[in-house]
């Protein structure tokens, strides 16, 4: 295998890292208000007239913030490994990557802030932060999949813009309300495997009606790609089967979600989460960034040099097993329902 495949592979598999992460944190926020509830241990040492607790919250919260390491070892991956394509994607992406920064910081500060509010009113107001929080990235992820499918207008010089009309065409709409349906609903069964037992069970419940909503977004994304107003791949083949693998993932998470499988039902959807990640990678393939007419930045178009790519080694070979390590050692010693094996955090 080269280095260029190499890290390519490296990519894909750190951003589809952050999808499954990142994804039903962004869906347990959405849901939140909805899904949580106060919860009824209290808090240790909690000050009279704090905000209520929430028990949705509380399961992400072993997790939370810890999730977007991902994002994070992904931009500075393609950063070193790709640098003409991170030149190329953010300067055309920069309002939607705006946008879900923006939606970070707010969800990171709603979070965190709203255990302090001390009136009903200032309660509802965090809540709604979190939801938008969780709702911004989860969108502008979903429509970025949907452009990066789709294909960009690339100008005279070679650069690429993303308009108006492209951020709002049908396609790209489409493709972030799926993506939002989809981190909802994976968010809904990590609820539905770390809650105890009523919350679940609703959980559950709403988990299934938003994966099947989520499948019927993806469908008519593959009927607008069939007339020719959704994605353009280069490798058809390898392109349906993917999108069958997402259907039958999806397909999966509402069948185990409605039987009560928690533990199968989650790693379902952190298939379908990670699924897109793979259909952009190896649909597209040799392409990184496709034009709306044509072509594009291929692999070798947008690698970094041999010798930036032997010195980057040492990023996967020590950052990533990291990585993993923190993250099996954090699933491993919070592992449970919450409040069965450890308090309430948020």
């Amino acid at each position: 295998m080269s280095l260029e495949t190499l890290w390519l592979a490296l990519l894909g598999l750190l951003l589809a890292g952050y999808f499954v992460l990142g994804g039903y944190d962004y869906g347990v926020q959405m849901l939140s208000p909805f899904l949580g509830g106060p919860d009824a241990a209290p808090a240790p040492a909690e000050a009279p007239g704090t905000g209520e607790r929430n028990a949705a919250l509380d399961a992400i919260a072993p997790f939370f913030l810890g999730n977007e390491v991902w994002l994070v070892a992904f931009a500075g991956a393609m950063f070193g490994a790709f640098p003409h394509l991170e030149g190329s994607l953010l300067s055309g992406l920069y309002p939607l990557i705006v946008a879900i920064l923006v939606g970070l910081v707010l969800g990171n500060a709603a979070v965190q802030l709203r255990g302090r509010s001390r009136s009903p009113r200032a309660l509802r107001r965090w809540n709604a932060l979190v939801v938008l929080g969780g709702a911004l990235p989860a969108v502008g992820w979903g429509i970025v999949v949907g452009l990066l499918l789709h294909g960009v207008p690339r100008r005279a010089d070679g650069s690429f813009h993303i308009g108006f009309g492209e951020v709002f065409a049908p396609f790209s709409l489409t493709c972030g309300a799926a993506t939002a349906l989809l981190f909802a609903g994976h968010g809904a069964a990590f609820i539905a495997l770390r809650s105890e037992p009523e919350l679940a069970a609703t959980a559950r419940r709403v988990g299934a009606t938003l994966i099947a909503a989520a499948g019927a977004a993806s469908a008519l994304a593959l009927v607008l790609s069939l007339f020719g107003a959704g994605a353009s791949m280069t490798r058809t083949a390898t392109s349906a089967v993917l999108f069958l693998l997402v259907a039958a993932a999806l397909a999966a998470g509402w069948w185990y979600l409605t039987r009560g499988r928690d533990a199968l039902a989650f790693t379902a959807t952190c298939a379908a989460t990670a699924l897109p990640v793979l259909l952009i990678g190896a649909g597209q393939y040799p392409y990184l960034l496709t034009a709306a007419s044509g072509a594009g930045i291929t692999v070798d178009d947008a690698v970094a040099d041999g010798a930036t790519l032997k010195l980057l080694i040492g990023f996967g070979v020590v950052v990533f097993p990291l990585i993993l390590a923190y993250q099996a050692w954090s699933w491993w010693a919070f592992r449970g329902r919450t409040g069965l094996r450890h308090p309430s955090y948020f």
